[in-house]
Formats: structure tokens, C-alpha cells, sequence
């Protein structure tokens, strides 16, 4: 049974067959044709954290692939007491082909894996976003036409999205400089074990912005303060408050260079509107592509099910 608890449980033969798969059904769904490939499949998913984005892209890919999508609360779905962690993993996983989580813990989606008799997606946790940094990559690799040689500056938190991104340029052998101010890179154990598993890895933290900018061809940011983190805004928006993505800060980047954001965005804060709007924003190119790699990633899920 394969999972996506995080970008660990997949190789980068894995991931570059996603990407084809995304590709395809992407190109098809532009010639007007939805090949029903997951027909009367059901996919659930359960979210602790409000979402647009990871709902919308999973129901509106297992529709448009043929099958049909339950969503829960947390709290509908008996967690927070009315029923055992165990319980809920078990029944649900019977019952569903995938199983999509949206959660703060990690252990909640690794334990779901452990129980689920199906396929269980990481929609997000506290530590890891796959999904988005998969799409991500899909996104890049789309602009570019390939992924060699680039290098990706994020410039902001080193949080579940910037870890992800590590984890999956470092697979892919895409260049990445996480620039953040100090206390806020990612947590040293994540980047052993990073550099571990990828010894050729060209990930580096830096809290030199404007060096990342002017060699990047791609600046990444994400919102300062994230969800669950609220009672830090205000220190949090003092400490990043050098590391906006703004006009003279893009006036140093490449004329090629990409703007991307996971979104949602506070504009105004992480970047100005000029910059999410402007010419080199792939953005809104980048959102939409969420749907694509959910379909992709739940036909290898499939397909890998059935081998």
C-alpha cells in the first residue's frame, strides 16, 4: 500500500511519473475530454484546518475523473474523543479508495497509514505540505520546460511548505535557498535528515535576500504567520518585516525570474499586489495547477494499488 504521509514515502521516478500522468489528464482536460479513470471511486477527506485550495483541487479532481467526494470536519468525523483515532482510521479506510487528511499533527496522518486499508494524502500538516510542493515543482517544470539548473530563493518562514520544497528540490536536483530570519529555518533534524537521504542535495539557508533574489529563477514566499500561529503575528511580522517580496526587491531578479505563493496570500504583508499581479507572477497558474497534480497523483496511487 502506498501512501503520501510525506515527500519521503515517494522516489524521484515516482514523482516525475505524477508529473506525466498530470501532464496528460492536464492536456486533455484543455481538449475538453475527463477520462473517467477512478469511475465510482470514493475519496474522503477529513480536515482539522479550513481550506480552499486542497478541497477544492481533490473533489474537483476525483469528479472529473469519474468517482465522488465525502468531506468531514474533524469533529463530524468522531475525533476530539467521540471515537478512537484507530477507530475512525479503520472504518473510514474501509469504506474509502483515498483518504485525503488536513490536519496540525503529523502522527494523525502517519497513524491514519498505519490503519487505513487505503491510500492516505497528506493534505497538510504542521511539518510537511507534499501536495503543494509537488504542485509546485509540476508548476515550474510546466514555465520552464525543464527543472535543470534552476534555482528556487523562498523567502520567508521555514515552514511545512518550505520543508516540503526542500525535501522535493533536493529529490529532483533543483537548486534552493531558503532565506528567513534567524530562529526561523527549518528545524536542523529535518535538514540531516534531508541531506541523509540526498547527498548531492543544493539546498543552503541564507539570510542574505537580495544575493537569492538577484540568482534565483524562482521566488517563492509564503504568509509569515500560519495557522495555529496566530498569538505570534505581531512579533512575527517585526521580524520578517525586511523580507517582503516588492517592486525594488524584483527589480534585482532575473528578467526571466517567476513569482510564486502558495496562497493565501496577505498582500500587503509577505508581498504587494503589484508583484502577485504583475507579469512575473505564475500564482494563479500555480493554484490551479493543484487540481492537475491531485488528479495525477490519486491515478499513481491507483495504478500502484492495483500493481
Amino acid at each position: 500500500m502506498r501512501h503520501l504521509t510525506t515527500l519521503m514515502d515517494v522516489s524521484r521516478d515516482d514523482v516525475l511519473a505524477i508529473f506525466e500522468i498530470a501532464a496528460d489528464l492536464k492536456a486533455k482536460a484543455r481538449a475538453g475530454e475527463r477520462p473517467a479513470l477512478l469511475q465510482h471511486k470514493v475519496l474522503t477527506q477529513i480536515f482539522e484546518k479550513p481550506s480552499l485550495r486542497t478541497r477544492l483541487s481533490f473533489e474537483s479532481a476525483i469528479v472529473q475523473l469519474g468517482g465522488q467526494s465525502s468531506f468531514f470536519s474533524a469533529k463530524d468525523a468522531g475525533l476530539y474523543g467521540r471515537e478512537s483515532l484507530h477507530d475512525v482510521a479503520k472504518v473510514t479506510g474501509s469504506i474509502s479508495d483515498f483518504v485525503v487528511l488536513r490536519t496540525y499533527e503529523q502522527t494523525m496522518v502517519n497513524d491514519f497509514a498505519k490503519w487505513a486499508n487505503c491510500p492516505i494524502i497528506n493534505g497538510l500538516s504542521d511539518d510537511h505540505h507534499p501536495c503543494q510542493a509537488l504542485t509546485d515543482l509540476f508548476t515550474i517544470k510546466e514555465v520552464f520546460g525543464t527543472l535543470d539548473g534552476l534555482h528556487l530563493a523562498f523567502i520567508g518562514d521555514g515552514n511545512n511548505v518550505a520543508t516540503s520544497l526542500a525535501t522535493l528540490c533536493s529529490m529532483l536536483d533543483v537548486a534552493m535557498t531558503l532565506v528567513t530570519p534567524p530562529g526561523y529555518q527549518i528545524r536542523p533534524e529535518i535538514v540531516s535528515e534531508i541531506r541523509n537521504r540526498y547527498p548531492n542535495s543544493q539546498f543552503r539557508q541564507s539570510p542574505n535576500y537580495l544575493s537569492a533574489v538577484k540568482n534565483a529563477d524562482i521566488v517563492y514566499t509564503d504568509v509569515w504567520t500560519s495557522m495555529g500561529q496566530e498569538d505570534q503575528a505581531e512579533d512575527r511580522r517585526r521580524d520578517f518585516k525586511d523580507f517582503q517580496i516588492n517592486e525594488e526587491l524584483m527589480a534585482s531578479s532575473k528578467k526571466t525570474c517567476r513569482f510564486m505563493h502558495d496562497l493565501p496570500a496577505h498582500r500587503g504583508e509577505e508581498v504587494t499586489d503589484a508583484i502577485i499581479d504583475g507579469s512575473k507572477s505564475i500564482v494563479f497558474q500555480q493554484a490551479e495547477n493543484r487540481m492537475h497534480l491531485a488528479k495525477g497523483l490519486l491515478v499513481w496511487l491507483d495504478r500502484q494499488r492495483s500493481a
